[in-house]
């Protein structure tokens, strides 16, 4: 979002990777924290731009940990056939920890193992222990720079002003409403797109309003009053973290996949962010070992770029088509590269086949998008999007 360009200062290292962290274990968005009721203290309703700013005018705390209970309900576990179903996507308890380097790792616990999600600057790893599977990747750079490069002093109230003024643009904003999150007294504001929001709804987030560190965040799809994801932080302490809380050991024999993505994609206002890899159709082609697929148009929507990728050392493209959060991006490999059909199975049993042309798919539909996944001339082809089940098939079908 572009309000991270506000917390380019001594802070920002711990609460931007904090916010980004928790919206990473949902991806597409997260929560850390519960609002609690009755008598709990909450603090004194004020401005947007004035919470904002004295969030980020606050003392820099040392460390955070904290109880959590990831909730998802994007998927009902109970009608994914098989047993042992990951924790991420039937929900469960478990710990948050972030130092103020800009490292954050969440840890959801299960009898079958714990999976785990760390953020370290820019390199994501995700841990998924019932499928012993490691996935490893770089997220793409946007035009901020690096956390703290810019200033050394927190924004005026006029600089929070403008900024927000800039998200407007696109979203919604209500609140900040005074509150309390975790016993501790905090401001939350949701924030709703105005424009190509594809099946999201709303977004949530909370902090703490003595230290400014995010303590919730939860992901609304369109129409529903609960949040479809949330982590929800119980107890929260604030003090140094050990550096074996920051890292993540996983099983004996786990495979790893390694994704890179080589180009940015567009920031949420619309800027363009020049990519590290090729670009356009004749770039990419040059490229692969496959024939690109890449029609002017899918679903209805047009093409809007076309960009490389890696993963396991393969080359790849993606492919988007429309604008927004409303878009559906095409990823291209050779078939077995990034660790193979990632819908595969779920709890070790086959997720719903459907026919894409004369192959056969396999659909994950949620009820903020819908994944599929398909092989055809030794292509693996991942088709996401922000849509209806019947607009990814579309799309899928028009390859």
């Amino acid at each position: 979002m572009k309000i991270r360009h506000l917390i380019h200062h001594r802070k920002a290292p711990l609460v931007v990777p904090l916010t980004a962290g928790a919206f990473a274990l949902a991806g597409v968005g997260v929560g850390v924290a519960a609002l609690a009721g009755g008598d709990d203290p909450v603090p004194p309703r004020q401005p947007l731009a004035q919470a904002v700013q004295s969030a980020l005018g606050a003392p820099q705390v040392q460390g955070v940990s904290a109880r959590v209970a990831f909730t998802n309900d994007l998927v009902n576990a109970s009608n994914v056939p098989g047993h042992g179903v990951s924790p991420l996507l039937a929900g469960a308890e478990g710990r948050v920890w972030a130092a103020p380097d800009g490292r954050i790792r969440v840890e959801l616990q299960s009898r079958r193992g714990d999976a785990q999600v760390l953020l370290d600057g820019r390199k994501l790893t995700v841990y998924d222990p019932q499928s012993n599977t490691v996935l490893r990747g770089t997220l793409p750079t946007d035009d901020a720079g690096a956390p703290g490069e810019r200033r050394h002093g927190p924004p005026s109230v006029a600089e929070v002003e403008r900024a927000l003024d800039r998200l407007a643009r696109g979203l919604t904003i209500a609140g900040p409403d005074p509150t309390n999150v975790a016993d501790r007294p905090a401001y939350g504001v949701r924030l709703s797109p105005k424009r190509d929001g594809g099946l999201l709804g709303a977004a949530e987030l909370a902090w703490d309003a003595a230290n400014g560190v995010p303590l919730r965040a939860a992901v609304y799809a369109q129409g529903e009053p609960d949040p479809v994801l949330e982590l929800e932080a119980t107890d929260v302490d604030f003090g140094p973290v050990d550096d074996a809380a920051l890292t993540i050991e996983p099983a004996p024999g786990a495979r790893e996949v390694a994704l890179d993505l080589l180009a940015a994609a567009d920031g949420a206002g619309g800027e363009r962010r020049e990519p590290r890899g090729a670009r356009g159709v004749d770039a990419v082609s040059a490229k692969l070992p496959f024939e690109l697929s890449a029609p002017d148009e899918l679903a209805g929507l047009p093409r809007r770029g076309v960009h490389e990728l890696r993963a396991d050392g393969e080359t790849g493209a993606l492919v988007t088509y429309g604008k927004g959060l409303g878009m559906i991006a095409v990823v291209q490999l050779p078939a077995g590269a990034g660790g193979g059909d990632p819908l595969a199975s779920a709890g070790g049993a086959p997720l719903p086949e459907i026919a894409v042309g004369g192959d056969t798919g396999r659909e994950l539909a949620t009820a903020l998008g819908t994944l599929i996944v398909f092989e055809r001339d030794g292509v693996s082809y991942v088709v996401v999007g922000s849509v209806p089940a019947a607009a990814a098939e579309a799309a899928a079908r028009g390859l």
